[in-house]
């Protein structure tokens, strides 16, 4: 079932919880692909009802181009939900008005410097953005759990931060990348790759792979320097950055201190097609 109003949505929740029922939240910004469903099948194994949301929300795009290129097809995320569950999930697949009431606006956030690094020195204001869309999806539906995916990586740091600094009663669950099977990482961009960047694309995460492989054998300085020769040899890709980090403060490293866990994260360029990936390096 597909709800476009807020009070539609709200009074179907207000039922729910009367009769002490689990909710999940998986929100999406549509165009879904198998990324998406592996999310709602882990919601759905975890709470009695899931709610979808297909919004996409202009508060995040720092491009006005890519906000209006973003793929939109309601009618093939909702056949392709209805095949996990018929009864179970709900789609709130709401109009800006209806979220932001006329006045689309991000709100300002603190998130402790996570919001500064990586994605945040590139797309100014984004994860604004991203904390005013999740804080009101959270408001909203309320639910008990919330599942987005770990190629966000950073995202998930920062709505993890959300909840835990707004004081926001939710369980921030992160899920593992999906991927396809040449090892590019799932995502709504994908549809709009050229066929000769499709086939380069999987060498974004063959990159990561070999990079965990010589982590701990070499420093952060020289995977980083190797990585950057790497794309300067690819005539079709284009690195923005290359990082190593600690999952807590996403701060690049200098050097390896054992007690610390780590990341690798990636942002491409395929033409005009942003990508970004990342890998867990120990």
């Amino acid at each position: 079932m597909v709800y476009t109003e807020k009070k539609q949505i709200v009074s179907i929740i207000e039922a729910f919880k009367h009769k002490g029922l689990k909710l999940g939240l998986v929100p999406t910004m549509g165009a879904l692909h198998q990324g998406h469903l592996q999310l709602v099948k882990k919601a759905l194994e975890e709470n009695d009802k899931v709610i979808v949301s297909v919004f996409v929300n202009p508060t995040q795009f720092d491009n006005q181009d890519d906000l209006d290129k973003y793929p939109r097809t309601l009618e093939t995320d909702v056949t392709l939900l209805n095949t996990i569950s018929e009864t179970n999930i709900l789609v709130y697949a709401p109009s800006v008005d209806d979220v932001y009431e006329g006045n689309t606006v991000s709100q300002k956030f603190d998130f402790d410097g996570l919001e500064f690094e990586m994605e945040g020195k590139f797309r100014q204001g984004h994860f604004d953005g991203v904390g005013t869309i999740v804080s009101r999806l959270f408001d909203i539906v309320k639910p008990h759990n919330a599942y987005f995916g770990e190629k966000d990586f950073q995202q998930l740091a920062i709505i993890k931060k959300l909840a835990e600094k707004y004081q926001i009663p939710v369980n921030v669950v992160g899920c593992e990348i999906h991927r396809e099977p040449n090892g590019l990482a799932m995502s709504s961009r994908n549809t709009r790759l050229k066929p000769e960047y499709k086939q380069v694309a999987p060498f974004i995460y063959k990159t990561l792979t070999a990079a965990k492989k010589d982590f701990g054998t070499k420093s952060a300085t020289q995977i980083m320097e190797w990585v950057d020769n790497q794309f300067e040899n690819n005539d079709l890709l284009t690195l923005e950055y290359f990082i190593i980090a600690d999952i807590e403060t996403l701060k690049p490293i200098k050097q390896i201190v054992e007690q610390k866990t780590y990341r690798a994260f990636i942002a491409v360029y395929a033409d005009d097609i942003r990508l970004i990936d990342n890998i867990a390096l120990n």
